[in-house]
């Protein structure tokens, strides 16, 4: 019994190992006749050095030359409206008459009795000087007169008050004053802006500080005008640095002839700062960001010793992807400066990459390239 069974359990062994070869054989030859995998897609661009500005990037605030919302020191009631929205207007421009009739009486009133008071003191002199009467008396006299015209002159200026004028020349507003309104002290009435020339405020790091001055140029772009810059130049720089942000403000000033900036607007200024310098260029699609560090991928003929490279139809090699660590610098539009990493002339994937990975072999088709424009301006497809 010994014997059989251990007969038995050979032949099942046996019959174990020819199965498992025979599976073996299938699968080595179902991978071998398997089509191999071909070359991806890609696009790239040569790394090429181009000359940058080295420029300081900020957002900014317009403001007016001059401008101010007017008001009433006094309250009354609107007689008249000496202009229309939207006008322009001289400095010491009517715009408003408001009721004065009583404040007008009242300071004809005070008039006559300072001239009565001045008429009073010319007589006391002649009395004074025929020794008819005292020098207290003419004394007197002269005070008198001196606070009855003070009071003629306080009421002068309540009456100028009712009659509000432009401070400076400049744009009105729109205004929603009516004749026959009441006002009240403080009331805005109307806005005026003097906006042929407008500031830009902004603030940059103090870390920036050293390479600011006055005079020096600058450019701003406002999403009211795609494409358009506006040519600045600073002529403000705080003598104070933010404690709570470290940054500084600078205020420069921008012709605005056409009046297309208005005030309150924002608006993205570049600072240009130093000579220019050579970097390296790539689009910033061809860099891929990692916690361990910025890649991309390179593509170069396979190595010499390459065991049965991927051809094309012609019999060429493909070429061969190489992820390499790089060191990026500053961005100007679509473009990133490469500090170490890469080689002028080395041909770089810009899009694709999710494809690849070390020894991938590739085909380049630039048909459809990403952007790489260093002022790129919305598009609408």
């Amino acid at each position: 019994m010994t014997k059989r069974m251990l007969i038995m359990v050979g032949a099942v062994l046996l019959l174990i190992l020819v199965l498992a070869f025979g599976k073996y054989m299938q699968i080595k030859k179902l991978i071998a006749s398997s089509p191999k995998p071909g070359a991806q897609v890609v696009t790239a661009v040569k790394a090429q050095t181009a000359e940058w500005q080295p420029q300081l990037s900020s957002v900014g605030t317009l403001a007016p030359v001059r401008g101010v919302d007017v008001t009433t020191e006094i309250a009354g009631l609107v007689r008249e409206v000496r202009f229309k929205s939207g006008d322009e207007v001289k400095a010491g421009q009517v715009l408003f008459e408001m009721n004065a009739d009583s404040d007008v009486a009242q300071l004809r009133a005070l008039q006559a009795s300072a001239d009565l008071s001045a008429t009073t003191l010319k007589r006391d002199k002649l009395q004074l000087a025929a020794q008819a009467i005292s020098q207290a008396q003419v004394d007197a006299d002269e005070a008198d007169l001196k606070s009855k015209q003070a009071l003629v002159a306080q009421q002068k200026a309540l009456v100028d008050k009712k009659t509000i004028r432009a401070p400076f020349a400049g744009k009105l507003g729109i205004t929603a004053i009516n004749p026959g309104q009441y006002l009240n002290p403080g009331d805005k009435l109307v806005t005026l802006q003097t906006i042929d020339t407008v500031y830009v405020d902004f603030f940059v790091p103090q870390k920036q500080l050293a390479g600011l001055s006055i005079g020096q140029k600058l450019n701003l772009t406002s999403d009211a005008y795609p494409g358009v810059a506006f040519p600045a130049k600073v002529t403000s720089i705080s003598p104070k640095v933010d404690a709570a942000t470290r940054n500084v403000q600078v205020q420069a000033t921008v012709p605005n002839a056409k009046r297309q900036l208005l005030p309150g607007m924002f608006a993205n200024v570049a600072l240009d700062q130093g000579d220019q310098k050579k970097y390296l260029t790539l689009p910033q699609t061809a860099i891929t960001y990692n916690p361990y560090g910025s890649t991309v991928f390179v593509l170069a003929p396979p190595a010499a010793n390459a065991k049965d490279p991927l051809k094309d139809d012609k019999g060429q090699p493909y070429l061969v992807a190489q992820q390499v660590f790089v060191t990026t610098g500053p961005t100007r539009g679509d473009q990133v400066a490469i500090l170490t990493g890469l080689k002028e002339g080395q041909a770089v994937v810009t899009s694709g990459q999710l494809k690849l990975k070390n020894g991938t072999p590739a085909t380049i088709d630039n048909k459809v390239q990403p952007a790489n424009s260093p002022n790129p301006t919305p598009q609408e497809h």
